[in-house]
């Protein structure tokens, strides 16, 4: 009996080990080892923060889940990896911490056959002075909506503040990133919208200021270097796609933004130009930098070798090219197929807890040397895609041994959806339904804009809003492992 031990819970992780257990099995074990007793969906996250959903119609229970599909389950978080085992043993294991009430604290080592780490990232509140608490979580000043319990705080503050306004105490709304190297600028983009419409559903908006500050050199950049896109029969730019948009609902922008500091009710900040300046608020949410959560690995005699399987930024290497180049040699190429760790085979990394090889979007700094560019997106599409390319190669090197052929899920090859909301509602919502391909612009087929617009395509109105409505009840009903599950794509 073989045993594939998955770190992490998430989109990834929830995906491997549900696809693995149902393909192998029970003549061998699939082990989850994630921190969480809850399944998230995160998108819906917006929607619990501006009060339109409830945490528990976001979340589901684990343990049962894994119980259904004969997946053992261990609420935990894991502390490091021995990929060559001990010096009295070879079996490889994993050291875990358990995170549930009734074993908090406890340690304990799990033997693997076969590793998948897709821990996802660690929210790294920290990286950026009063955005978090100095103990890595988020802080006093501002909001979040990257958990369902961060979305439920946010909401009440929300809430907070439509009263206010109501009693004729203006508003100023500042949602975007806090700090020059963040990610996932589509959740502060889609939570800036939905924060807009439930104003105006409130009948306060002309109580309110609102403002985003990002990281993006350009508006409609969301780290992937922008795109053009099909858009009633016309090929448009994402900048001009997003600035319209903004224009229309009265929101006022500010980017090229490293968030240097944040304090009760302002920010500091320091831009692409070098120069600084301060941004007040009454309400904000931003978006905190991506690392890893801080896996360490070690050899057979006990030293540490965390340098040589996970990346600077703590993200495990994978099959990708990681050689420093300049950024115009930087080639569709240079990212993983497989996602397998190049010096321990039986590894492998899914979703964002792989290290990328380089940036999509252009690399820039300030003249004081502040790097200031928005990271990579791997969440949502791409990490279930990644996440089942990676259990079918697993299972087929549990089946067929070492030498089996590994399945590929490039990101350089890979179209991803993803319908972004802009506002809540049974006929007054909107949301832009958009389709990029690839996901990695490959410029050497697609000269020009790096992608085919044939098939890079978006539109925005009422109709997107009920697609993203309908996948949230999809993606729970298929997480939950219900009748017909695997027939829902990623």
């Amino acid at each position: 009996m073989a045993r594939l031990v998955v770190l992490g819970g998430g989109v990834a992780g929830h995906t491997t080990a549900t696809f693995a257990a149902k393909w192998l099995g029970s003549q061998h074990e699939v082990v989850v080892v994630t921190p969480n007793s809850k399944w998230n969906w995160i998108p819906s996250n917006i929607w619990v923060g501006v009060g339109e959903m409830t945490k528990e119609e976001v979340t589901f229970d684990l343990a049962p889940v894994y119980a259904k599909a004969g997946i053992t389950y261990h609420q935990a978080k894991a502390v490091s990896i021995n990929p060559e085992g001990k010096e009295d043993s070879d079996k490889p294991f994993v050291t875990i911490e358990y995170t549930s009430a009734d074993k908090l604290g406890e340690s304990e080592v799990i033997e693997y056959d076969y590793l998948v780490n897709a821990t996802g990232p660690k929210l790294n509140f920290d990286a950026t002075p009063g955005l978090g608490d100095g103990n890595g979580q988020m802080g006093e000043h501002t909001v979040s909506v990257c958990t369902a319990d961060h979305a439920v705080h946010a909401s009440e503050k929300l809430a907070e503040a439509i009263e206010k306004m109501k009693g004729g105490t203006r508003q100023k709304f500042l949602i975007g990133t806090g700090h020059g190297m963040c990610t996932c600028q589509g959740a502060a983009f889609e939570y800036i919208f939905n924060i807009e419409h439930e104003l105006r559903k409130a009948g306060v908006r002309d109580m309110a200021d609102m403002k985003w500050i990002s990281n993006e050199s350009f508006l409609g950049d969301f780290g992937m270097g922008g795109l053009h896109m099909k858009v009633g029969g016309y090929v448009v730019s994402s900048k001009l796609f997003a600035e319209s948009l903004f224009a229309e609902r009265d929101i006022e922008w500010l980017i090229g933004t490293h968030t240097s500091k944040v304090e009760a009710g302002k920010v500091e900040y320091e831009l692409l130009d070098g120069s600084n300046g301060e941004e007040e608020f009454d309400f904000a949410m931003l978006i905190p930098p991506f690392a890893g959560v801080g896996l360490k690995a070690y050899d057979k005699a006990g030293e540490d070798i965390t340098d040589t399987v996970f990346a600077p930024n703590g993200f495990m290497k994978v099959d990708a090219d990681y050689t420093p180049k300049p950024y115009a040699e930087w080639k569709a190429s240079d990212w993983p197929r497989t996602y397998q760790n190049p010096t321990y085979k039986n590894m492998f990394a899914a979703g964002i807890a792989f290290a990328p090889p380089h940036l999509i979007s252009k690399p820039m700094k300030s003249p004081n040397g502040t790097p200031i560019n928005p990271t990579p997106p791997r969440t949502g599409m791409p990490s279930g895609i990644i996440g089942k390319a990676v259990a079918h190669s697993v299972c087929d090197m549990i089946k067929q041994g070492d030498n089996a052929h590994l399945h590929e899920a490039s990101m350089a090859e890979m179209g991803a959806a993803c319908v972004a909301s802009a506002g809540k509602g049974v006929f007054d919502g909107t949301a832009a339904a958009m389709t990029v391909y690839p996901v990695v612009p490959d410029f050497d087929k697609y000269p020009g804009t790096g992608r085919d617009t044939d098939y890079t395509f978006g539109e925005i109105g009422l109709a997107g809003h009920w697609i993203k409505h309908i996948l949230h009840f999809l993606f729970i009903y298929k997480a939950k492992l219900n009748p017909g599950w695997t027939l829902i794509p990623e």
